[in-house]
Order: structure tokens, then C-alpha cells, then sequence
């Protein structure tokens, strides 16, 4: 007899996990199946370990010009990639473990193996024939395995994957995706970088930082192509000065591969080409959704462009079948992933949730310099028709920034000039990544300009230029 469920989640990344235990908060019997690892790509291979490996080039830029905050270092500083590495999937593993304790501690089953959707509340889980990215966590003791489950509600959470290119498939040796770049043996003395979104871009930082000469090729005229174009200018400035070499408007349209080299052939807008030999080659063209060996076709489940389409709640077309993360679809975060499952589970509740403004979800970008931003670029507002206040504050004007030793940046605000309306903040520089959250508050509780002007920001901080910027918006800066 199927072990029975209300609710099962397929797939343990942030989205799975945290709608499971939402859903055991709300009073549901749930079980999560997961194939691989617990916190799924995020926390494995992803978001997390990412961070930790930017950290360690962040400490290692640090220590080489330590000379610039009056401190002698004495010796070699050098990174030792294997280190990196280990503290990198310690790190990872860490968090793994602790997905696993909260599991126990809201008393969702985990169900280990492959899960197929037989029909609507019937889910069939086999062992997974895909091969673990190595090094693996083991799967979490007492599990339970292969068999027949029912479940009144099945919310598929199986996250993304790297899109391949035809030609440019990745070998592991060569060619690497994020999974190999997150695990190098040593560091390559060259690396060309395809795509200059988040996940190329942090690569491209993370490798320049650790000796290697980075050039990154990008199909659109803008790097960090979803970024204000003000902001994008502004980092490629900061990156350019660090080394990375970048040919936007531009394409690979083929490879060679050779002993230890990669030579590719780069094609401009302008038809002109040229070849890049490099040591390895990153692709980072973007992700799409695992859609494929669940049943979805079988069922009827509408996908379209990688990615199943589900409605406002998580609701695909298929009564009884839901969908929420990046398997549907953009923007592929992990904090829009964990949100969407939230009011899914709500909404299967019957509370009163209330679906997400996906322009109210940041983007954040934790290179050197980082990049955040949140709601409608300068660009993109215009052509909605606003007539637009913006306002700018540079990091050069903020006695923290200039005490941090990190006076490039800027902290840039749109705003709708009739209403007072926050549209969009933009900023790029150190430690914008934990700035923007201030502004996603503020847009979320329909704040108006004059109430961030009456807002006291504590000095001395990274923030009061989220103040200033607000300020020079309306022709009250301070400081500049």
C-alpha cells in the first residue's frame, strides 16, 4: 500500500525545502524527495559554495595590498586552490547537514531516489541513474527509498541546470560548467568566460582574483545585461581595471580543443573574428528547467521555453500539480524559489497570500565590485512612461566607504516624479549586496520619497548613501 501524503515536494533545493517546511508549519503531512543532495544546486553547488570561494579571493585581494592599511605583511601570499576548495565545500556541507536537521525537526519524511508523477497524487520514486557531482554528500541517514506515494497536492521543485551550447558541450577537463568551476585542481593561467550574467561574471572575479588572465565574451552590447546600463558601465570600469578583458556584441561560434588548451573562434557584430586561446573555458549561457523524466508530458503539465508554467500560486493546469523555483521559470533565484513555495502552500491552505511582485525581487551580483538592485532600471522605466526623478551618490562621498578603503561605487534611485514612487534602486560597490534589502522594503510598503527623506540612517554607514541618493533625486544632497 502507497505511503500517503497531503502534501509531496519534489526537489530539496531552497525552494523544496522551505515550502515543505512551511507546509509541516501549516499542519500538513509532507515528504520532500530529493535524488542528490539536500539544500539542492544552491547550497551544493551554487549560491553557497560560490560565496565561499569569492570570500577567499576577497581575503587573498586583501592581503596583497595590505600596505594600503598601514599593515607589513612578510612572506609569499599565494592562493592554494586546493584549500580554497576544502573551506569551500565545508562550507557547503555545513549547510547540507543542517537542511537534513530541519527535516527531522519539522518531521518531513525524505524520500531518496528519482520521483516520476504517475498521475495527479500518485508519485512512483526510483534510484537515481544520474551520476552525483563528486566531491557528494552521502544521502542523510534514515531516508526512506524506492516505492509508491500519494499525495493530494505535488509541488515540483526541481530547480535548473546549465544550458550547453551545441559544439561547446562541457568534458569536464576543457570545458567547464559552474560545477567544474567551483571544483578547480589548480588555478589556470588562462580562462575565457562565455556570458556576462551573475554566474559568469562572479566566475571571471573569482578567477582574476586568483591569478588568471580572464577574458569574457558576451552576445549583448552590455555586460550584466539585466543590470541599469549606468551601473553595468560602472563595474565593467572596475573590472577592466582589474585585468578582465571583455568583447560584448559578440559570440563564440566554434571551439578547438587541444592537450591543455581551448582555442575559440570569436565572432564581433560587425562580422569581424578573431581566436582565444585560453587553458579552460566557462560556459555560463544561462540555466533551463528540469522539466524532463517527471511525467509532466505524460500528464498534460504545460512547459514552455524549459520551464513549466504555473500561475501566481504555483498552480499549473494540471489540478493537484504545482510548480514553484526555477523549473518555473525566471528570474532563477533561490529567495524567489523559497517565496513562491511559501504562498503556494498558503494558497493550498487557504490563507489569504498574496502573489509576488517580481519586481520587487532583488538581483544580487557578489564579485569585486558587487552589483544589487531591485524594480525598474532607468531604461526600463522610461519606456513605461514615467516621467522619472533619479538620483545618484557616489561611494566616494561616504566617510565609510573612504575609512573601508573602497571609494568606487555608486548608489543610484529611480523614482516616478508625479507620484514619489520608488521604481528602482541600482548600486554597485563593496557590499551592496546587503544594502539593497533596505530598498526592497521600502518598495514592498509603497513608500514615497519624503518618508525615506524623514528616514534617519545611522552614521557612520555604507547606507547613508541610500539616503543621499533619495536626496539628490529631489535636489537635497548633502554631501556631494
Amino acid at each position: 500500500m502507497a505511503s500517503s501524503y497531503d502534501i509531496i515536494v519534489i526537489g530539496a533545493g531552497p525552494g523544496g525545502y522551505v515550502t515543505a517546511i512551511r507546509a509541516a508549519q501549516l499542519g500538513f503531512k509532507v515528504a520532500i524527495v530529493e535524488r542528490e543532495h539536500l539544500g539542492g544546486i544552491c547550497l551544493n553547488w551554487g549560491c553557497i559554495p560560490t560565496k565561499a570561494l569569492l570570500r577567499s579571493a576577497e581575503v587573498l585581494h586583501n592581503a596583497r595590498n595590505a600596505k594600503d592599511y598601514g599593515l607589513l605583511l612578510e612572506g609569499t601570499i599565494k592562493p592554494d586552490p586546493a584549500g580554497v576548495v576544502q573551506r569551500s565545500r565545508s562550507v557547503s556541507k555545513r549547510l547540507n547537514d543542517g537542511v537534513g536537521f530541519l527535516m527531522k525537526k519539522n518531521k518531513i519524511d525524505v524520500i531518496w531516489g528519482e520521483a516520476v508523477i504517475d498521475a495527479p497524487g500518485k508519485v512512483t520514486v526510483a534510484a537515481s541513474k544520474k551520476p552525483a557531482m563528486q566531491p557528494a554528500h552521502p544521502a542523510p541517514k534514515g531516508v526512506l527509498g524506492s516505492g509508491s506515494y500519494e499525495a493530494k497536492h505535488i509541488i515540483v521543485a526541481t530547480g535548473a541546470r546549465p544550458k550547453l551550447l551545441p559544439g561547446i558541450e562541457p568534458d569536464g577537463k576543457l570545458i567547464w560548467t559552474y560545477f567544474e568551476a567551483m571544483v578547480p585542481p589548480s588555478i589556470p593561467k588562462s580562462l575565457l568566460v562565455m556570458g556576462s550574467g551573475a554566474i559568469g561574471i562572479e566566475f571571471a572575479s573569482f578567477f582574476r582574483d586568483m591569478g588568471a588572465e580572464v577574458t569574457v565574451v558576451e552576445l549583448l552590447p552590455q555586460i550584466l545585461p539585466t543590470e541599469d546600463a549606468e551601473i553595468a558601465g560602472l563595474a565593467r570600469k572596475r573590472f577592466e581595471k582589474a585585468g578582465i578583458k571583455f568583447l560584448t556584441g559578440a559570440k563564440v561560434t566554434g571551439i578547438e580543443r587541444a592537450a591543455d588548451k581551448v582555442t575559440a573562434h570569436v565572432e564581433d557584430a560587425k562580422g569581424e573574428k578573431q581566436e582565444i586561446v585560453a587553458e579552460r573555458l566557462i560556459s555560463a549561457v544561462g540555466v533551463v528547467g528540469n522539466i524532463e523524466n517527471l511525467g509532466l508530458e505524460k500528464l498534460g503539465v504545460r512547459t514552455e521555453r524549459g520551464c513549466v508554467v504555473a500561475d501566481a500560486f504555483g498552480r499549473t493546469n494540471v489540478k493537484g500539480i504545482y510548480a514553484i523555483g526555477d523549473v518555473a521559470g525566471p528570474p532563477m533565484l533561490a529567495h524567489k524559489a523559497e517565496h513562491e513555495g511559501v504562498i503556494c502552500v498558503e494558497a493550498i491552505k487557504g490563507l489569504n497570500a498574496h502573489p509576488m511582485d517580481k519586481l520587487k525581487i532583488p538581483g544580487c551580483t557578489y564579485c569585486r565590485p558587487q552589483i544589487a538592485s531591485v524594480g525598474l532600471t532607468e531604461a526600463k522605466a522610461k519606456e513605461a512612461g514615467y516621467t522619472l526623478k533619479v538620483g545618484r551618490f557616489p561611494f566616494v562621498g561616504n566617510g565609510k566607504a573612504i575609512a573601508l578603503g573602497e571609494p568606487d561605487g555608486l548608489v543610484k534611485t529611480v523614482f516616478d516624479a508625479k507620484t514619489g514612487k520608488l521604481l528602482g534602486a541600482h548600486m554597485v560597490g563593496a557590499e551592496v549586496t546587503e544594502l539593497i534589502q533596505g530598498f526592497v522594503i521600502a518598495m514592498n510598503l509603497e513608500t514615497t520619497e519624503e518618508e525615506l527623506i524623514q528616514s534617519v540612517f545611522p552614521h557612520p554607514t555604507l547606507s547613508e548613501m541610500m539616503h543621499e541618493s533619495v536626496l539628490d533625486a529631489y535636489g537635497r544632497v548633502i554631501h556631494t
